[in-house]
């Protein structure tokens, strides 16, 4: 698996992903995001019509109100791939490429469990805090700071409308703790 990053916001490049493929594909051509990108090894990502080579995309800019804060704004799978992994690994990446960047907080908000078993994959923690569309705001934390509000923002999930999917989901992980956090894919760090 390779990981890209493709450019920082403001300038950031456009993505033209296949929306039958990918959710939020439309939140990709835009330019005023940067993105970071994974695919197969030797695949090309990011560079002409390759929409293909693409299994997963996310978008970040700075927080508005903090210049020290880099907010990944999405991060999306392609379907066909989804529940292998890609998701947490590019996340983690785009975090550590955004601390290298000199960002002192990374901030993801995440709107079903599924999305947010993947950011603590990631290396993310829940804040405590929502934003105004519900979502839970999480930080990044590779080092577990905070990770002791695992199931707290799990039940925030569990007083929703929910799929049965969803529902099944957090049926599955009552009670338990936080994952594993991946390693970088440019370091191999696990924490």
């Amino acid at each position: 698996m390779e990981f890209e990053l493709l450019g920082w916001p403001p300038e950031g490049p456009t993505l033209h992903l296949d929306h039958r493929e990918f959710a939020y594909a439309g939140k990709f051509v835009m330019s005023a995001t940067g993105k970071a990108v994974a695919g197969e090894e030797g695949e090309k990502n990011g560079d002409g019509d390759d929409g293909d080579a693409i299994l997963a995309a996310t978008a970040f800019d700075e927080d508005r109100t903090d210049p020290n804060r880099l907010r990944i704004r999405y991060v999306t799978v392609r379907n066909d791939r989804r529940g292998e992994g890609i998701g947490p690994r590019l996340l983690r990446f785009t975090a550590e490429r955004g601390r290298e960047r000199g960002y002192t907080d990374v901030r993801i908000a995440a709107n079903n469990p599924f999305a947010y078993e993947a950011c603590y994959r990631a290396g993310f923690a829940f804040t405590g805090e929502e934003t105004g569309l519900a979502e839970l705001v999480l930080a990044y934390r590779p080092d577990r700071e905070g990770r002791g509000r695992y199931q707290a923002g799990f039940d925030r999930y569990r007083g929703r409308d929910l799929s049965d999917a969803e529902e099944s989901f957090l049926d599955d992980y009552r009670g338990r703790g936080p994952p594993a956090v991946v390693a970088d894919p440019l370091s191999g760090n696990r924490v």
